[in-house]
């Protein structure tokens, strides 16, 4: 058991910290959402940004975890989801970068993350960040130890305009070590005759990312980000079409 931390925002967590979906399937394929949710607790008051800011792309990876929970139904594939947004602790990020709990985000300042203590930044770890890192961990170990193939996947989206340049991109395959993985992956959006490409609109960084580094390449494993176009997973049917794209080549 974890030592309790005593902080302002002591006993605010009490939902889980993930949720996760189809954890006895057989598929190799590991289903990772980090920004699935813009939930923080009525307390926190949205971390002071207005309405409008605290729905959008900052919060959350819009579309996202519709996408991620209809590849797992497709696929029969395990799921792992965050349940609280990223704005109160980043999970695709080391704890160490600047922006693991963010102070702002493209043009918005977050004014609930200025001046945190370091025993609130230590709480929101230990509720929020290391059950999840820990519960992929297992996860991954498990399967290992049965010698099963294993692929990590995380599932992200991105906006179609960002610091006022509009992006043509709509979907990329962010990846590491697992280059023919991608290509794939890459090669077979191609196919249906998308706007895709590798290593875009982001890279993988292993100073400042975590799911692809540390549990894909960092344990010899293929793993690889997907970025969707969030303007394109507004409907159901636009998640259908586009599980359909990607369910085959994961």
């Amino acid at each position: 058991m974890r030592e309790s931390i005593e902080c302002a925002e002591s006993g605010l967590y009490t939902e889980p910290a993930f949720r996760l979906l189809r954890e006895e399937s057989e598929h190799p394929l590991l289903l990772v959402c980090e920004h699935a949710s813009r939930f923080i607790p009525a307390a926190l008051n949205d971390l002071g940004l207005d309405e409008t800011a605290s729905r959008e792309h900052i919060a959350w990876d819009i579309g996202a975890l519709a996408l991620a929970e209809r590849l797992s139904e497709t696929l029969g594939a395990t799921l792992l989801s965050a349940r609280y947004s990223r704005l109160l602790i980043d999970l695709n990020r080391p704890l160490h970068v600047a922006d693991s709990i963010p102070l702002q985000s493209e043009i918005y300042q977050v004014p609930g993350n200025q001046s945190l203590d370091e025993a609130t930044r230590l709480y929101r770890q230990q509720c929020l960040y290391q059950p999840f890192h820990d519960r992929l961990r297992a996860l991954i170990d498990r399967r290992l130890a049965d010698n099963r193939p294993v692929r990590v996947v995380g599932i992200h989206s991105f906006t179609p305009v960002f610091y006022g340049q509009p992006r043509a991109l709509e979907a990329g395959v962010l990846f590491g070590e697992a280059r023919d993985y991608a290509q794939r992956i890459v090669d077979g959006l191609a196919r249906h005759s998308l706007r895709v490409a590798g290593n875009q609109p982001y890279k993988i960084n292993p100073l400042s990312d975590m799911t692809v580094p540390v549990h894909g390449d960092g344990r010899g494993l293929d793993s690889v980000l997907i970025e969707v176009r969030n303007d394109l997973l507004r409907s159901p049917e636009a998640v259908r079409t586009w599980s359909a794209y990607l369910a085959p080549l994961l």
